[in-house]
């Protein structure tokens, strides 16, 4: 697999890589660091390379950095990556997975996020979907009582 170049530097940090990962635009990033400017951005939409500002469907991590599992950081960006890739990268996508989009689009401020409490963290999306229901109701209530002679 490839490698950064030696002489080149992550153009988001402007350090040398860490955990270096190659764009489908063949530019070179931190995994840490595009993941960072994916999260800046909308989560719905894959980001915007900051060189050339194509779409980045896919993002490949070194040899190397894959050799870094164990380390538990490490790890994790991994994942975070092999999760945006499966996101982006033209795999299909379940059910599931598209409804959660929905709720995202329908709810974008987020008291509990689902990513972190899974289940009880989509109760409150309803709870607040339930009172501006009932706020609703009350509001067409108001209006029919004021149309039909109330007060």
């Amino acid at each position: 697999m490839a490698s950064p170049p030696e002489n080149d530097c992550c153009s988001v940090c402007h350090d040398d890589f860490t955990l270096p990962c190659q764009a489908n635009c063949s530019h070179w990033f931190c995994g840490r660091c595009i993941l960072r400017v994916w999260h800046h951005g909308s989560a719905l939409q894959p980001c915007k390379c900051p060189i050339c500002r194509r779409l980045i469907t896919l993002l490949v991590p070194t040899d190397a950095a894959l050799s870094q599992r164990h380390d538990l950081e490490a790890s994790q960006v991994l994942e975070d990556i092999r999760k945006y890739n499966h996101l982006f990268g033209g795999a299909p996508r379940s059910l599931i997975q598209m409804v959660l989009s929905a709720i995202y689009v329908f709810s974008p401020v987020d008291i509990l996020p689902e990513g972190v409490l899974g289940l009880v963290g989509l109760l409150d999306d309803f709870f607040i979907l339930l009172i501006v229901f009932l706020h609703l109701a009350a509001i067409y209530r108001s209006v029919l009582v004021y149309r039909h002679g109330g007060f």
